[in-house]
């Protein structure tokens, strides 16, 4: 087991694929924190998984919050070795008509929230003397512009940035920050996603989801569990020479 006594956050896990990648961790032999902003379906999640398991309530946008799931997990269970920096939001519409608190919604917990998370988890790493390793997820949105996705692109491409920058800082201190860009993947976030083009680009509901699918060159829309196994790798001593890098996880729908 690549990840046995390690400790993990991670954040929005509460289901889509920071569920799976809790799932795989205490597989791997992980103790894992199931942190979410929904506390009671966060702690549903845990029950579910089992195993050396706990639910915390986190808002990433707070900074109260993300040092008391910080303490709470420390008292859990002794230190925190590896952070998943899951959570995240999605909204979309016309470049014309996004407006202020549109983009703020957006960059307050897929930046700001991240960033910060990342900031306060680095810091507890650094005291305990041990090495660490922080896992941001980006997405191939994150590679491109989109025509009706302006805010969430350009919130991803933000991810990257702040992974290339985080990654060189903290290299030298011990604490090890890559970065996950999926493609896209079949998770509870894409019912709303696929609702959105429907209203925006006149689909039928599940049109969208259907058309992506087929788009991509491995024939299907990933699933969450086809991130498990670089989140892993990011998080175990396989990655110790890999610093500040975005690695794809999409079927092939992007190369860099």
């Amino acid at each position: 087991m690549k990840l046995q006594n390690k400790v993990a956050i991670v954040t929005g896990s509460a289901d889509g694929i920071g569920k799976a990648i809790a799932k795989r961790y205490l597989a791997e032999g992980a103790r894992v924190v199931i942190a979410d902003i929904n506390g009671e379906k966060a702690q549903a999640t845990a029950e579910e998984l089992g195993g050396l398991c706990i639910a915390i309530a986190v808002d990433i946008t707070k900074s109260e919050s993300r040092q008391e799931m910080i303490q709470k997990t420390v008292e859990a269970f002794g230190q925190i070795d590896i952070l998943v920096n899951n959570a995240a939001v999605f909204n979309m519409g016309p470049f014309l008509e996004v407006t202020e608190s549109d983009f703020d919604f957006v960059f307050n917990v897929n930046v700001k929230g991240l960033m910060f998370t990342l900031q306060d988890v680095a810091k507890q790493m650094i005291s305990q003397g041990t090495k660490g390793r922080i896992i941001n997820f980006s997405s191939q949105a994150g590679r491109r512009g989109e025509p009706l996705v302006a805010t969430y692109c350009a919130s991803k491409a933000a991810v990257i940035s702040l992974t290339q920058s985080a990654g060189l800082s903290l290299a030298r201190q011990g604490v090890n920050v890559n970065a996950i860009a999926p493609g896209v993947v079949d998770t509870p976030m894409w019912d709303n996603v696929d609702a959105l083009f429907a209203k925006y680009e006149g689909l039928e509901i599940g049109q969208k989801r259907k058309m992506v699918g087929e788009a991509v060159p491995y024939g299907r829309m990933g699933h969450p569990e086809d991130l498990t196994g670089a989140a892993v790798f990011l998080a175990s001593e396989d990655s110790e020479y890999i610093v500040a890098q975005t690695l794809n996880v999409c079927g092939g729908n992007w190369m860099s």
